[in-house]
């Protein structure tokens, strides 16, 4: 990174951290029982986590923020004042979160620090701007609040965590909230709500109910990711939901997630529902002699999985508790790895070429807490370099954030309002063959180990599919799309003609729709350009016999007058081909 480029970030990074600290100052004159807990820098910007009492309104947001630039107005010093100071003693007396904090701090033999900026003191290690001159007063504001427990712990008190956004100058800041009202109004779950995609109900927390316009977008993915894994050589499987504890003690997961899996007593036997499909497809390896001559061996399978996600840190469809993870296990010989490893990143550019997705990776390497040598670790680390590079992708390595049974390459896509998402992975695992003694019989008849190789394409489809509605809009590709094709009637005469036309379209395996309802025709069309339909058609009189039609195509603002007998064809080809075009 050029050194400009790294100073201006440390720079923006010491305003967010300042701004942390005078929206505390802020918070205390207005509510001086507060207690503070925490206020660190984030992506864009900061937040403070703070007990007022009651929950933070949208109304007290703006006071606080006006407080703040009239502090940065002042020119403000930020200083460090020594342990024992007046200020710092008092500070402490009535902020029992802080105390606890620098107890804390104490115990690990750490250094404590106090800064101190106008008449507001606060524990912390330091990186601010040296006077509030460097800030822009119009390059921050302050956005929302949101309940946050202390410690991210369920059973300590919840606290009011209050955000800001911050940059080094407003025009960084009007593009960021630009940046944000865009992506409110292409939030998955309304346009979820507004496509009649999907719904979340209170009785299944976190569990999607798929509606009939959702399950055929859900059908759709699986019917492509099917047809990839037929054509690239991989037997699909399904395994149970619902396994005893034993198989996840044997594979660490219990170890390592317990507090992450669903668990219940049946016939007296601790037992789960699935969290993970890696487990359970060792089982089917399992279930018969191997041969070197049956590796590699690719399983692939669309899975149900649950994992207990704290409630609040649930949100839509990128963070459930029922997760359907299209997963493959492959069991290769060590000196396959390379090429499937290299198979996989040629499946995974595939498939998000197909979405116009671009997608990047990073090689996440032993993390301090993993089962094996530190040997095995680095021979497979190289092993998924070296296919990296076979492949020619630049990637970046993530230290120390591998899973605890093998190094990982994590796949990642920008969206179209430039946000970053992690999608597929690939890893690598010397482990789990181990724990459950998985082999195979060598070309020289000796007992060996196979390699596993974990991946998954889409991630999860829920996440995936949340990623995608935003990244569309809810404009998903003719393929995609739950109505490929909006047929409006005029009027009420018209509706025979529109309902031959939908059978024509029907029987020619198109999905269509027809809005027989008594409404004009102008409000008909509003109502199909909320439905994201990629085609409209409005049929009257002229249309009567079918022949030729005048079509709306989604994005473009001229109708197109085609043949009904050369459009249906046109239509069934791009559909076959996965293509958007007419």
């Amino acid at each position: 990174m050029a050194p400009n480029i790294a100073n201006k970030q440390e720079s923006v990074k010491h305003i967010r951290h300042t701004l942390a600290h005078l929206l505390a100052s802020a918070v205390l004159e207005k509510f001086p029982q507060a207690k503070l807990a925490l206020g660190p820098t984030i992506e864009h910007g900061f937040y403070y986590d703070i007990d007022i009492g009651r929950p933070v309104t949208p109304e007290d947001l703006p006071p606080l923020e006006k407080r703040m630039k009239q502090l940065v107005k002042q020119g403000l010093e930020m200083r460090q004042v020594p342990i024992g100071d007046q200020a710092t003693d008092t500070y402490l007396a009535t902020q029992p979160f802080k105390q606890e904090l620098m107890d804390e701090l104490r115990g690990k033999g750490e250094t404590i620090t106090f800064y101190r900026i106008g008449n507001f003191t606060d524990l912390c290690r330091g990186g601010h701007v040296k006077n509030t001159r460097e800030i822009n007063n119009e390059s921050f504001a302050l956005t929302h609040a949101a309940g946050a427990y202390w410690r991210g712990d369920a059973k300590k008190p919840m606290l009011q965590r209050i955000y800001g956004v911050a940059f080094g100058t407003k025009a960084e800041l009007d593009h960021y909230l630009t940046q944000q009202t865009e992506a409110a109004n292409r939030d998955h779950r309304k346009i979820g709500k507004e496509l009649d995609l999907f719904s979340f109900q209170d009785v299944a927390p976190g569990a999607p109910f798929w509606h009939p316009n959702g399950m055929i977008i859900v059908r759709q993915l699986e019917q492509f990711w099917r047809e990839m894994h037929d054509a690239a050589g991989y037997w699909e499987t399904s395994t149970p939901i619902m396994n005893t504890a034993e198989l996840y003690k044997t594979s660490g997961h219990w170890e390592h997630f317990r507090q992450d899996i669903f668990t219940l007593k049946v016939d007296d036997h601790d037992t789960a529902l699935k969290p993970m499909n890696c487990p359970s497809s060792t089982k089917i390896y399992a279930s018969r002699l191997r041969s070197y001559r049956d590796l590699p061996l690719r399983l692939s399978e669309i899975g149900r999985l649950h994992r207990h996600e704290l409630h609040g840190a649930l949100g839509g469809l990128l963070r459930v508790r029922q997760i359907t993870m299209d997963d493959a296990h492959i069991y290769c010989r060590p000196d396959q790895v390379q090429k499937e490893i290299e198979g996989v990143l040629s499946l995974i550019k595939s498939f998000y070429k197909l979405f116009g997705l671009v997608p990047s990776f990073k090689l996440a390497t032993m993390p301090d807490h993993h089962l094996g040598e530190e040997k095995t670790w680095r021979g497979a680390e190289k092993s998924l370099q070296e296919a990296l590079r076979k492949a020619k992708l630049v990637y970046e390595t993530k230290e120390k954030d591998g899973a605890f049974y093998g190094p990982k390459i994590d796949v990642h896509i920008d969206d179209a309002l430039g946000r970053t998402w992690q999608v597929a992975t690939i890893q690598l695992d010397f482990q789990m063959p181990e724990r459950f003694q998985l082999e195979y019989h060598d070309e020289d008849g000796q007992v060996k180990r196979p390699v596993m190789i974990h991946r998954a394409i889409f991630g999860s489809f829920e996440r995936f599919l949340g990623i995608l509605i935003e990244h569309t809009g809810g404009h998903f590709p003719l393929w995609l799309s739950p109505v490929q094709v909006q047929i409006i009637p005029v009027a009420t005469k018209h509706n025979v003609i529109g309902k031959k036309l939908w059978m024509l379209l029907h029987e020619a395996g198109i999905r269509a729709h027809v809005d027989d309802a008594n409404e004009t025709v102008g409000y008909k069309i509003r109502k199909a350009e909320k439905l994201k339909a990629p085609f409209m058609v409005v049929v009257g009189d002229k249309e009567k016999s079918l022949t030729k039609l005048t079509i709306r195509v989604q994005g473009k603002k001229a109708p197109v007058n085609v043949t009904l007998k050369h459009w249906i064809p046109l239509l069934q080809k791009n559909i076959a081909r996965r293509s958007g075009k007419i």
